[in-house]
């Protein structure tokens, strides 16, 4: 041990001087920073901090699908920021949300069967049915066509009856998987989708899919409705940009007749925050000289 550092101290400070030198005697090494506990919230690093989500006099609010098996679920943070961000389980209630997002899975097949067997599929059929936005992502995606065929790929073999919103159907033929980083420009269809022009995201899944009938969501990728309420597509980190996110929650208050002003304050990088934090109350001199020795 080289040093000690002292984390997420509550109360004052200066009462808790006496206590460094006590630290530093029982220890024979420095205190070189005691960083007062902070508001700032970070990325979560598992699904298990998944909870809801509600901003102060937020003007709309969200159901993400809290799929078994969820993957990517940092997808959403910029959202949660601006709306009232509900994780909803399957077989809950999707009543009075202004929208419903199918997220990312970590097996399509399987946490599909679910939505199905929980009743949840037939409340987003009624979703879309009543005018309320619907967005799959990657496996959302996947779960939103008419049908899945797996070649053993990620579940048994066999066909699966999708949610049947997209005529279309996904194919497990290979283990081979798609991950690429990639910029694509909007289609502009819809009230939503011509609110951007351009994102960034990353593509991570496997399974290719297909449709008919349908426009791309964006350029070589997706599908979206003529109405542009339906959107489905593989694009991971979509409500990462600040357009895309600003597009959904600014469509849902028109609609609602709410007026919305975004506090683009919030938007600051938190780790950004965090490292002016800490810099603020260690002593980056000493670390160095640890490095330097």
């Amino acid at each position: 041990m080289i040093c000690v550092i002292i984390n997420k101290f509550r109360g004052d400070i200066a009462l808790f001087e006496d206590g460094i030198t006590i630290l530093e005697d029982l220890c024979s090494v420095p205190v070189i920073g005691l960083i007062p506990v902070t508001g700032i919230t970070i990325p979560s690093e598992d699904s298990l901090s998944l909870q809801d989500k509600s901003v102060s006099n937020a003007p709309v609010s969200i159901a993400i699908i809290r799929l078994p098996r969820i993957s990517n679920f940092t997808d959403f943070e910029l959202l949660e920021r601006h709306a009232s961000v509900s994780y909803v389980s399957p077989g809950h209630s999707l009543a009075g949300y202004d929208a419903v997002i199918i997220p990312g899975t970590k097996n399509t097949v399987e946490d599909l069967e679910i939505v199905k067997s929980s009743g949840t599929a037939d409340q987003i059929r009624e979703a879309r049915r009543l005018g309320i936005p619907v967005i799959g992502i990657c496996g959302g995606y996947q779960m939103l066509c008419t049908k899945i065929i797996d070649s053993g790929v990620e579940s048994n073999a066999g066909e699966y009856e999708g949610i049947g919103l997209i005529q279309g159907t996904t194919r497990f033929d290979g283990y081979e998987k798609t991950t690429i980083q990639i910029t694509r420009r909007s289609s502009g269809i819809g009230p939503i989708l011509s609110r951007i022009t351009e994102v960034s995201g990353y593509e991570i899944h496997m399974g290719d899919t297909t449709h008919q009938g349908l426009a791309e969501a964006f350029a070589g990728e997706g599908a979206v409705s003529e109405d542009g309420l339906l959107i489905g597509t593989y694009l991971h980190g979509l409500f990462s940009n600040r357009n895309a996110a600003f597009a959904l929650v600014s469509y849902l208050c028109e609609k609602k007749g709410v007026v919305w002003d975004p506090v683009l304050a919030e938007e600051s990088d938190p780790f950004d925050a965090l490292a002016d934090h800490f810099e603020k109350y260690l002593k980056f001199d000493e670390i160095l000289k640890f490095f330097l020795m």
